[in-house]
């Protein structure tokens, strides 16, 4: 079988790999979608990472169907379709410095355990929108660690996959308002698409003063901030934050889910005086099957997340086309 792999920097290829043999404890799963993250590129970029520097197998974002199953797994059989937890992986996180990477042909699951390990997925659900669970568990584990309440106002700030996927999280959460900000219109009309109540162009209009006439004045030291519960960096800028903070009522949170690049300055006497609450969200704890359940019962919404779909004969393509930036939103690669 074939297999994407980081093979220098800047550099993937296309190797022939033996395709693995399951054993007792194993699924072999023949791979139907898997989607591209940013921290693919940022892997080809630096030759590959550790323990596997110059030899590393790429995709962490998988989906598919099972073809065989060891004598001791039990409750999945040949043909279900399944969403597969990465970080289970006895031999290291898949596509993340482990042995197996999802941008092949076939995916071996050791020691595979329903719930743990993959799960099972009804078969109407597209595979390209199956290979969304796992970067919408990072989107829902952001949302979680804001820890919103019912009726709860929020914000959520860029409109990718990770804060589309938050902005569905929090409204399956309980929210009672969610806005969502970026500077592309066709992302926010996409916001709008999947079910949030409000956009804000951060480029046309005063963010404060539009979140204000959304969710009211909040209580805080000084007059005029929103009412606005919650906000969640899902775009990585330090703008974000800085407006973020200088908006933030008395015990807001922000919570931030976006990598930054840079070292972003607070004013630690606003967060104390104001009793703001900060948090930050990394990978998926406990989210990556919390995630499955509304996924397939809004699939038509999440699938308006993937911008394209790529053929596994052009994943070199694919790979290009996602660490581009401008150029798509969300790019999976399918297999035949």
């Amino acid at each position: 079988m074939k297999v994407s792999t980081v093979t220098g920097p800047g550099t993937t290829e296309l190797l022939d790999v033996d395709r693995p043999q399951p054993g007792p404890a194993d699924v072999l799963v023949r791979m139907r979608a898997c989607g591209i993250c940013g921290s693919d590129a940022f892997y080809i970029t630096i030759g590959g990472i550790s323990p596997r520097q110059g030899c590393t197998p790429l995709g962490h974002e998988p989906a598919g169907e099972v073809v065989q199953v060891g004598a001791a797994v039990t409750g999945v059989s040949v043909g279900d379709h399944v969403v597969i937890n990465p970080m289970a992986a006895p031999s290291g996180i898949i596509g993340n410095g482990g042995a197996a990477g999802a941008l092949a042909d076939f995916l071996l699951i050791e020691n595979a355990v329903r719930g743990v390990s993959l799960e099972v997925i009804p078969d109407h659900i597209p595979w390209e929108v199956a290979a969304l669970n796992e970067p919408m568990a990072v989107a829902r584990h952001g949302a979680n660690q804001c820890s919103p309440k019912p009726g709860d106002k929020v914000v959520v700030f860029g409109a990718g996959p990770v804060g589309l996927g938050a902005a569905l999280a929090f409204k399956s959460l309980g929210a009672s308002h969610v806005a969502v900000v970026d500077i592309l219109p066709g992302r926010l009309d996409k916001a709008l698409q999947i079910g949030a109540d409000a956009v804000i162009n951060s480029a046309e209009e005063d963010v404060v003063q539009r979140l204000i006439d959304l969710h009211g004045e909040g209580e805080a030291m000084f007059p005029g901030k929103p009412g606005t519960d919650i906000y969640l960096d899902a775009a990585g800028v330090p703008a974000v934050v800085t407006t973020a903070l200088s908006a933030a009522k008395r015990r807001a949170t922000l919570g931030i889910v976006a990598v930054h690049k840079e070292q972003v300055p607070v004013d630690l006497v606003n967060i104390m005086s104001n009793e703001i609450t900060i948090v930050g969200s990394m990978g998926y704890p406990d989210e990556i099957f919390e995630v499955t359940e509304d996924l397939v019962a809004n699939w038509e919404k999440y699938a308006l997340i993937v911008s394209h779909t790529v053929p596994f004969d052009e994943v070199e393509r694919a790979l290009q086309l996602a660490s581009t930036p401008g150029a798509a939103d969300k790019v999976v690669v399918t297999f035949p």
